[in-house]
């Protein structure tokens, strides 16, 4: 079973203590973001925070942002904004991977011939064009 990065960095691995230890922040400035629905960790069965190591950039974030004089409505905000973001970009890539497969398991769909009035004849994969076998002759007037 092999894990990726996107599950490293969203699964939930510090108690709020050594959360707040790794982020420079107080455990009750934790909790609060927590209430205001700034960083919201994952939740144990018995309701006890669990963060991760996405959740610990958030909370850097939030303590540069607070830094630059932003207000925590207005952090809350532009992490919503990277967190669609990023939500955004994984469904890209996911959408590019399956045109990918999909055209490797199609290929040829896009064959094609020149018809004899010069226009193009769409083929189906593994189609050959129909030929001619009759036999024109062209003589010039006058002359049998």
């Amino acid at each position: 079973m092999t894990v990726d990065a996107e599950e490293m960095a969203t699964a939930p691995l510090f108690a709020i203590a050594v959360a707040a230890e790794l982020a420079g922040m107080h455990p009750q400035t934790l909790r609060q973001y927590d209430r205001i629905g700034l960083v919201c960790p994952s939740r144990t069965a018995g309701k006890s925070r669990r963060y991760s190591m996405r959740d610990v950039a958030q909370l850097r974030e939030v303590a540069r942002l607070g830094t630059e004089g932003i207000s925590l409505e207005g952090i809350k905000r532009i992490l919503e904004l990277e967190n669609e973001v990023a939500s955004l970009r994984g469904r890209v890539r996911q959408l590019e991977s399956a045109l990918a497969d999909e055209l490797l398991r199609r290929p040829g769909r896009r064959v094609f011939a020149a018809a004899e009035d010069g226009g193009v004849t769409p083929l189906r994969s593994g189609t050959r064009t129909s030929r001619r076998t009759e036999l024109v002759i062209w003589r010039p007037d006058g002359l049998e």
